[in-house]
C-alpha cells in the first residue's frame, strides 16, 4: 500500500513534552520515514449516523434532501501540493476494522467511507445472518453509488468477516444458535475467532470501530423491560465493545509521528458510537438501551486508561444526534426526534451523516493524538440545551431562529 512522505505537523504552540528525537531517531527514522501519519490535510465525505438499534448495527441515515452536506475532498492524488502551514490528516498505510456494517446506509458504512477517503484500508465485520445479503449486494454493485469517494474512486472493502459480537469464543455459543440455519455455512465468527482471523490474514490493524447495538425490547418502557431483554441490550450494545477491544488490542499497532524534531507515539485508535439517552431522558428509547449507552460511555473512560497505559491505544466515543434509517424508523419516533432537534438545537439544520464520519476520521488520525476517554458530541449542539425552546411557554421570548 502506498504511503505518503513523512513531514512534521506544523504548530505555533510551544513544543509539547515528548520523546527527544535525538534519543530515538537512529532506530526509528526508518519507520518514521515511511509513516503515513504526517502528510497533507485532507477533508472527508461520507455517510454516517449515531444511535440506532438493528441487531449488531446502529443505522441512522440522514436525509440528503433536507441536509446540506458537509462535502469535503480527499486529496488522494499523489503529488498534490501541500499547504506549508496546513495540518495533516492522512491515514494511508493504516488498516481499520469496522464491526457492524451490514448495508450501505448505516453509520458503520459511513465511517468506513470516511476512513477510506483518508486512505485507510477497510476490513468489516458483518452480523452473520446478514452476511449473505451484504456480500451479494456488494458483489452485484448495488452499493456502487454509495461507494463513491470524494475523488471519484470507489471505496474498496478488502475483506468481510462474519461476526456475532454477543459471543466471545466458540464455547459461548448455544446449541440452538449453532444449529440455526441463518448461521449455516459461516465459521469462525465469535469475537476471539475474528480477531485471530484478522491477525492471520493481515497481522495487525491501526483502527477499531464499534458500531454494534441491539435492544430487543427497545420499544418497551424500562419498567416493562424484562431481565432478559435488559441484559441482552447490555451484552450486544456495550459489553461487545469491551470484548472487541480486549481481543483486538494485541494486534493494534502504536502509531509513530515525527513532530518538530521529536518522535511522538500517537497510538492506535478505537471508536464507538453512543447516544444522548445515556445521560438524558429520551421517552421511547427503552428496553435498557439508555442503560447500555451509559455503560458504553463509562467503559470508554476506563478502557481509555487501561488500553492507553498498556498499549498506547486511544479510546473515544461519538454521541451523535438523531438521523433517519430503517432501524431508527423501527423504533417509531425518529421523525419526531429530528423535528425536535431542528427546532431546539443551536445549529438549526438536519445533522448530516458526513459530519459523524468526518469526526470518526479525525479521532482516528494523529490530529487527535492527545484525545482519549472522551465523549465527542456531533449533534448540532443539542446536548448543550437545558430546555426545549419550541415550548409554548417561551412564545413571548425573543428566541433567535435560523434565517429562512
Amino acid at each position: 500500500m502506498a504511503v505518503a512522505a513523512a513531514c512534521s505537523l506544523q504548530f505555533t504552540a510551544a513544543r509539547p513534552s515528548i520523546i527527544p528525537a535525538r534519543r530515538v531517531l537512529g532506530q526509528a527514522v526508518g519507520r518514521v520515514g515511511s509513516d503515513p501519519n504526517a502528510a497533507s490535510w485532507i477533508k472527508l465525505s461520507s455517510a454516517c449516523h449515531p444511535s440506532s438499534l438493528q441487531p449488531f448495527q446502529c443505522n441512522f441515515m440522514s436525509s440528503s434532501a433536507k441536509t446540506e452536506r458537509m462535502v469535503t475532498k480527499a486529496m488522494s492524488e499523489a503529488g498534490e501540493k501541500q499547504s506549508s502551514s496546513g495540518l495533516s490528516l492522512n491515514l494511508k498505510g493504516k488498516r481499520a476494522f469496522i464491526a457492524g456494517v451490514a448495508d450501505d446506509n448505516g453509520y458503520g458504512w459511513a465511517i468506513a467511507k470516511s476512513l477510506a477517503a483518508a486512505g485507510a484500508e477497510i476490513l468489516v465485520g458483518t452480523w452473520v445472518p446478514a452476511l449473505n445479503i451484504f456480500e451479494t449486494s456488494l458483489r452485484r454493485g448495488k452499493f456502487d453509488e454509495s461507494r463513491v469517494l470524494p475523488d471519484g474512486s470507489l471505496m474498496e472493502i478488502t475483506k468481510v468477516y462474519p461476526l456475532d459480537a454477543v459471543y466471545d469464543n466458540p464455547e459461548d455459543v448455544p446449541e440452538d444458535v449453532k444449529a440455526n440455519k441463518r448461521y449455516a455455512g459461516s465459521s469462525n465468527w465469535t469475537v476471539k475467532e475474528v480477531a485471530e482471523s484478522v491477525k492471520e490474514d493481515f497481522g495487525s490493524i491501526d483502527v477499531l470501530v464499534h458500531s454494534l447495538a441491539n435492544g430487543p425490547e427497545v420499544t418497551k418502557p424500562l419498567l416493562e423491560t424484562s431481565r432478559k431483554g435488559y441484559l441482552a441490550a447490555i451484552s450486544a450494545s456495550s459489553y461487545s465493545y469491551v470484548s472487541l477491544l480486549k481481543h483486538f488490542l494485541p494486534i493494534m499497532k502504536p502509531g509513530i509521528l515525527l513532530m518538530d524534531l521529536a518522535i511522538v507515539l500517537t497510538g492506535g485508535s478505537s471508536i464507538s458510537l453512543t447516544y444522548i439517552a445515556s445521560e438524558k431522558i429520551i421517552p421511547g428509547y427503552g428496553g435498557g438501551m439508555s442503560s447500555a449507552k451509559a455503560a458504553l460511555e463509562s467503559d470508554t473512560r476506563v478502557l481509555a486508561f487501561e488500553a492507553g497505559r498498556k498499549h498506547k491505544v486511544r479510546v473515544n466515543t461519538i454521541s451523535a444526534g438523531p438521523l433517519r434509517s430503517r432501524a431508527a424508523k423501527a423504533i417509531g419516533f425518529i421523525d419526531m426526534m429530528i423535528d425536535y432537534s431542528l427546532a431546539n438545537a443551536p445549529l438549526q439544520k438536519e445533522l448530516s451523516a458526513d459530519e459523524v464520519g468526518n469526526t470518526a476520521a479525525f479521532l482516528a488520525s494523529p490530529l487527535a493524538s492527545a484525545i482519549t476517554g472522551a465523549v465527542i458530541y456531533v449533534d448540532n449542539g443539542l446536548n448543550a440545551m437545558g430546555v426545549g425552546v419550541d415550548s409554548p411557554i417561551f412564545k413571548d421570548l425573543d428566541i433567535p431562529k435560523a434565517n429562512a
